[in-house]
């Protein structure tokens, strides 16, 4: 074990449980905020240098991730962090709209308390900084802003059972999302879409919300290169 292994370990308390949560956590921070990305290969002992917590502890987080999807573990060898090619693309997309599309169904239908008008704002002010100029924090900011959306609507679902699937797809994608950085027409785009489906689930418009979630697939799948 690393000395930053050890040092961490001793700074969290509790079992081997809390230890293995707290390494499963750190692996998917590290695959969502791109440090480790798709298609590449860790040894055991590289991943424990990423994670900086004891081996044990990050084989339990990495049979987690593996039950996910997130990884493929190479017996023996290591482990690769999931391929983004076309057709997985395609299918965590796919599974996206249709968690939207359910849980935007649920929302209207419930009057579920969603801050749209929040939502609505912060879409805004990215599209006109977009539009504006490209600087080198617009991309980070799309990714936060295209997540909040669809966090919100995946939230209608309330199920603990389909929260928990989201979250993982959430995942997937989020490895996806850090192989090819927004552009700024594509952050337009995106934005423009967003907004249309928060004007139609704002006036209670059921089917046009639905509409507008299956077109802003349609656009995100010919983004990333997928046949639509």
């Amino acid at each position: 074990m690393s000395q930053n292994s050890k040092a961490a370990a001793k700074v969290i308390k509790g079992g081997p449980d809390l230890l293995a949560d707290h390494a499963y956590a750190a692996l998917i921070a590290r695959l969502r905020d791109g440090r480790l990305t798709s298609g590449s290969f860790l040894s055991m002992p590289m991943l424990v240098e990423h994670v900086e917590l004891p081996i044990s502890a990050v084989r339990d987080a990495v049979k987690r991730a593996e039950a996910s999807g997130l990884v493929t573990v190479l017996p023996k060898r290591g482990v690769v962090i999931m391929d983004a090619g076309a057709e997985t693309t395609r299918e965590c997309l796919e599974l996206r709209a249709i968690f939207d599309c359910e849980g935007t169904r649920r929302l209207i239908a419930n009057g579920g308390d969603v801050p749209l008008a929040a939502l609505r704002d912060v879409h805004e002010r990215l599209l006109a900084d977009a539009r504006d100029r490209m600087n080198p924090d617009l991309p980070r900011r799309a990714i936060e802003t295209d997540l909040s959306l669809h966090d919100a609507l995946a939230s209608g679902l309330q199920s603990q059972l389909a929260a928990r699937l989201y979250a993982e797809n959430r995942d997937r994608i989020s490895v996806i999302q850090n192989t090819r950085p927004f552009l700024a027409d594509r952050i337009v785009s995106a934005m423009e879409e967003h907004l249309i489906i928060i004007a139609a689930i704002e006036a209670a418009d059921c089917d046009a919300a639905l509409a507008a979630i299956r077109g802003h697939l349609r656009s995100t799948l010919r983004w990333w290169g997928v046949n639509v």
